[in-house]
């Protein structure tokens, strides 16, 4: 394929170049001293930096907030008849600006606030594009508060986050910008966004970052990118290399990397937010839960009368992720009759959330590179538990029954004295095409689908089904090693192989608020999803001309009119006629409801 026929996303105009910085040892000049100033200046300070205020007369005309900041010490605030003038530079206000810049040398940004509109003391238009000049003769960026092409960078509309309990400031913070086309509209978004949040991802923040600390113990904190877990890649579900016992230190760190990586993807935050130490060791280590939450009841006295309850497990599935899918027999589990949860690191926190704060729930670590052990270790928990007498629920994402494992699980506790109590959910082989709008079957275009996986036991690659034109594939657990999957269809392994131009889509986070589909071709999907930045897993694939069955207007005569009719003039029309692939983000209309 030539160069020139990639189709990467067309870059759109308009938008910002969203940064955060940390300004240690760097200065902020604020111009004006009224509340805005003050606002300003708590930013700056928040950031590390140093403030400077300059207004007219100085301290004596400050508001009441920043008067107490330089009282306490936190900033400076000068007058403008204070400043030296320089024989050589203009008169009046940017002269003197221009002398103080040349004397201070750290300044980093100058924000002018006394440009507001409205304000009867408002700076004049033509005042502004002088300091604005001055300031740019020595590269210094520049806000101009309601002139917005005197303005280099503005300000997002921002949250930081404190512990719910304590009410201590946490790392995080989150921006938004509107790019000047509507602020108070972008604060409303802002609380939307703060409010939908669970109010302890602050401290999930917090603690991700002690973990990290341990994990690297003798590296200096990259602050040049927010995820440096295996940020080389895209992916969070490379396998995890097993701990060795002659590894090397960088091997140590890169495992303890990758191991803070996976948590920070699949724990829910309130699990995260109340990590202690011994746990960030325990999972730094490797080591999976090896005692009980509750210590074990002494076997009974061959001499005394037993009158404890006999333990139960059942097995169920949450279905897809969204709440509202949950069955009615699953529900009744979790909230009613469940003493203990062990879960699948799948399963959405916004189900964890509907159980009890009084059961304890487990969540496995059953991350790439050790599923196994993690497998048995949660096998072995619901057996020690069942023993003392608790009801376990062993909670699996979509059905128990399609990839799984319950049957594994079912003959284990079978040999161990359980008959589990196997309780179906909805498998998201189905529900996942059907919340990205692709019918697994149609008539005119699918009459059978089939539901394999990419990764069979202890990762080995496993035998694709072969292309046929009346089928719909849908894989899950592939989209990790998507390349390798993609080649297996395209080569046809032993069986017919699939056309390049065959759709496919790719449905992450299936029924969850931030679901994402990529539609492409087997032929581009590698490239479409690199292009849509980080994967969102869980992700399913959807392969065949079920695909585009009804996008639009719909197609639904493929089989009707066969190959011959030009399958990529097909292509052409569901995906359009320069694009090679679709993303869509979101569930569809609707579901706001449920």
């Amino acid at each position: 394929m030539s160069q020139a026929s990639v189709a990467f996303p067309k870059p759109s105009g308009g938008a910002s170049l969203v940064l955060s910085f940390r300004l240690r040892s760097r200065a902020t000049l604020i111009l004006g001293s009224g509340s805005l100033a003050a606002s300003r200046a708590f930013s700056a300070l928040e950031a590390d930096s140093t403030v400077t205020v300059i207004s007219k007369s100085g301290l004596a005309s400050a508001c009441e907030e920043l008067q107490w900041r330089a009282r306490q010490n936190q900033l400076t605030v000068l007058d403008w008849e204070d400043l030296p003038q320089s024989s050589t530079s203009d008169s009046g206000e940017d002269g003197s600006l221009d002398c103080y810049l040349s004397a201070a040398k750290n300044i980093s940004f100058v924000c002018i606030t006394d440009t507001v509109l409205g304000d009867p003391q408002r700076r004049t238009r033509a005042s502004a594009e002088r300091i604005y000049r001055v300031c740019k003769a020595r590269n210094i960026p520049v806000n101009a508060t309601d002139m917005p092409d005197l303005c280099d960078f503005s300000f997002t509309s921002t949250h930081r986050f404190e512990d719910p309990v304590s009410g201590v400031r946490t790392a995080l913070q989150i921006g938004v910008t509107t790019n000047g086309q509507g602020c108070r509209l972008g604060s409303r978004v802002k609380r939307n966004i703060v409010s939908l949040l669970p109010r302890e991802v602050g401290m999930a923040v917090d603690r991700v970052g002690a973990m990290r600390t341990l994990a690297r113990p003798d590296a200096v904190q990259d602050e040049s990118c927010e995820d440096t877990e295996d940020s080389s890649v895209s992916t969070p579900n490379r396998p995890v290399p097993p701990r060795s016992p002659i590894e090397s230190d960088v091997e140590a760190t890169t495992r303890r990397t990758k191991w803070v990586a996976q948590v920070s993807e699949y724990w829910p935050i309130p699990k995260l937010a109340a990590m202690t130490h011994q746990e960030m060791r325990e999972v730094l280590a490797g080591e999976y839960f090896t005692a009980p939450a509750t210590p074990s009841a002494p076997p009974p006295s061959l001499h005394s009368l037993d009158v404890r309850r006999k333990g139960r497990i059942l097995l169920v599935g949450s279905g897809p992720g969204h709440p509202s899918l949950l069955t009615l027999a699953t529900h009744t589990a979790l909230t009613q009759l469940a003493d203990l949860v062990l879960s699948d690191k799948l399963v959405p926190a916004a189900i964890l959330a509907l159980v009890p704060t009084s059961v304890q729930v487990r969540i496995a670590k059953k991350f790439p590179g050790n599923a196994e052990g993690a497998q048995t270790e949660m096998m072995e928990a619901a057996v020690e538990a069942a023993r003392r007498g608790l009801t376990v629920v062993r909670l699996k994402q979509g059905d128990p029954i399609v990839y799984g494992r319950a049957g594994e699980e079912v003959l284990y506790f079978r040999a161990h004295g359980f008959e589990p109590v196997v309780v179906p959910g909805v498998s998201s082989a189905l529900a996942g095409p059907t919340f990205a709008g692709i019918p697994v079957t149609q008539r005119g275009v699918a009459e059978t689908f089939a539901v394999c996986t990419a990764v069979g036991r202890q990762g080995a690659d496993v035998q694709l089904p072969g292309y046929k034109r009346a089928r719909t594939l849908v894989v899950l657990m592939g989209v990790a090693r998507l390349p390798q999957v993609v080649a297996a269809l395209l080569d046809g392994q032993n069986a017919e192989a699939y056309p390049p131009h065959t759709p496919i889509a790719i449905v992450e986070r299936a029924s969850m608020p931030d679901q994402r589909v990529v539609a492409s071709t087997l032929r581009d999907v590698v490239a479409a999803l690199e292009s849509a930045g980080e994967q969102r897993p869980p992700g399913i694939m959807v392969i065949g001309w079920a695909v585009l069955a009804l996008w639009g207007a719909g197609d639904v005569r493929v089989l009707e009119e066969g190959p011959e009719k030009d399958d990529e003039a097909r292509v052409t029309r569901w995906l359009g006629e320069d694009a090679r692939w679709r993303v869509k983000e979101g569930l569809p209309d609707g579901w706001d409801d449920f």
